[in-house]
């Protein structure tokens, strides 16, 4: 995660900051707590922009380039930042070779990680003859990237050679890249076993990842196995009933009704959002979700209420509501941590996954300026560098798609300054 709002400010002042946001936290929880809102019953009816680099803008010098890459790995923050937005800018001609040179050879291994970012960011179909090798790299964040881009670009005779990885690849932040490129390849009979066989064994850490690439996946063959998990009260319940109501098969509806009468109180945001996303009662069910949101941000010491009611709005707002969006936003916009911090983490992770969803929120928003900030802080927390890559390309082909001079583009180039890009 990079913090920035501390190196504004002096030590004296962030310890009273941080007395008065401990004694506030003390003072509500020495409350008796409030009662969080019941859950609906299923069946009742930021600075001054900088205009980006236009498309036919003069090559960068190559000792620029070259200079920019070196800095990837940079310490200092703002060094990495401009670098990365440095070799965005240089035209593809020059930046695909010298990232393609920075991967497959550079002696520092951030900037190798780096590159391979930026480099799956251009597009150019050269990207490839790196990102397969990458999949046996040593470099734990190079595969992670390789097995990312794979999902979005699927290669189905490494099917086996994917399936395999599942018995070596142990790391925690690496291996859910690659049961989401597996899930791409869900039409193979092989790598279904393979995905319904993890659904059931190992960490929940794990199983947690396979589940949510089940869901985004639409994999409908993994319905029995989900409803299963779905049914049984514990971590990873929400994880299920959310990856049912994306595939969106109407035998995973009776299975969430059938759980909301007895789950726990911080499983009922999961349950109402899948609820919804199955066509029933949506209304009531997004009313029950921005009240139970609202609740924690006045009654301090509802974490865990808080973290899921604002989950369950980011993947409404994912799917395309722009309610949930305007909600997350309205709620977010004054709220305090710990309570803003889980808002923020569900905008940024659904903004990845809606860049045109958020910018319309951001439109809407009451307060752009502070709308953005909420924005900014949860790309902050994100931590999926190639998710926020992909991200940018996406919002500079709507920059560009945007007439010159129009309040879209002006909106867009707010997003892309705040967010480093």
């Amino acid at each position: 995660m990079r913090i920035r709002a501390f190196a504004l400010v002096g030590p004296s002042l962030c310890a009273a900051g941080l007395m008065v946001a401990t004694a506030t936290v003390a003072a509500a929880q020495a409350k008796p707590p409030a009662t969080p809102p019941a859950a609906p019953p299923a069946a009742r009816p930021a600075p001054a922009a900088s205009v980006p680099a236009p498309a036919g803008a003069k090559p960068a010098a190559p000792k620029t380039l070259a200079a920019s890459i070196e800095d990837l790995g940079k310490l200092d923050y703002a060094v990495r930042t401009a670098a990365s937005a440095a070799v965005r800018r240089a035209p593809a001609e020059q930046a695909v070779p010298a990232l393609t040179t920075a991967v497959t050879s550079h002696a520092d291994g951030y900037v190798r990680f780096r590159a391979l970012v930026l480099l799956a960011g251009i597009g150019d179909p050269r990207t490839r003859d790196v990102m397969i090798p990458a999949i046996d790299d040593a470099n734990d964040r190079l595969r992670e990237v390789a097995y990312a881009w794979l999902e979005w670009n699927p290669e189905p005779p490494l099917a086996p050679k994917l399936i395999a990885k599942l018995d070596t690849e142990v790391s925690e932040f690496v291996r859910p890249s690659l049961v989401r490129a597996l899930a791409a390849l869900g039409a193979d009979p092989k790598v279904r076993a393979a995905l319904l066989k993890d659904v059931t064994r190992g960490e929940d850490v794990f199983r947690s990842a396979v589940i949510e690439a089940l869901g985004l996946h639409k994999a409908t063959y993994a319905v029995p196995a989900l409803s299963a998990v779905a049914a049984l009260d514990g971590p990873l319940q929400d994880d299920a009933v959310v990856a049912l109501a994306r595939i969106g098969d109407p035998k995973g509806l009776e299975v969430v009704i059938a759980q909301q009468g007895k789950a726990p109180r911080p499983r009922q945001p999961g349950l109402a959002a899948a609820i919804c996303l199955l066509g029933r009662n949506c209304e009531s069910h997004e009313r029950f979700l921005a009240e139970t949101l609202t609740f924690t941000t006045k009654n301090l010491g509802h974490q865990e209420l808080a973290r899921s009611a604002a989950d369950a709005l980011g993947v409404l707002a994912r799917a395309g509501r722009a309610t949930a969006w305007d909600t997350l936003i309205t709620i977010g916009d004054p709220s305090v941590d710990p309570v803003r911090a889980p808002i923020a983490l569900a905008v940024a992770a659904a903004a990845v996954g809606d860049p045109a969803g958020v910018l319309g929120a951001l439109e809407r928003a009451s307060d752009p300026k502070a709308a953005l900030l909420l924005l900014r802080d949860g790309f902050d927390m994100l931590s999926e560098d190639l998710a926020e890559e992909r991200f940018s390309a996406r919002i500079r082909a709507l920059y560009w798609q945007a007439p010159e001079g129009s309040p879209a583009r002006t909106r867009i180039q707010r997003v892309m300054t705040a967010l480093d890009f």
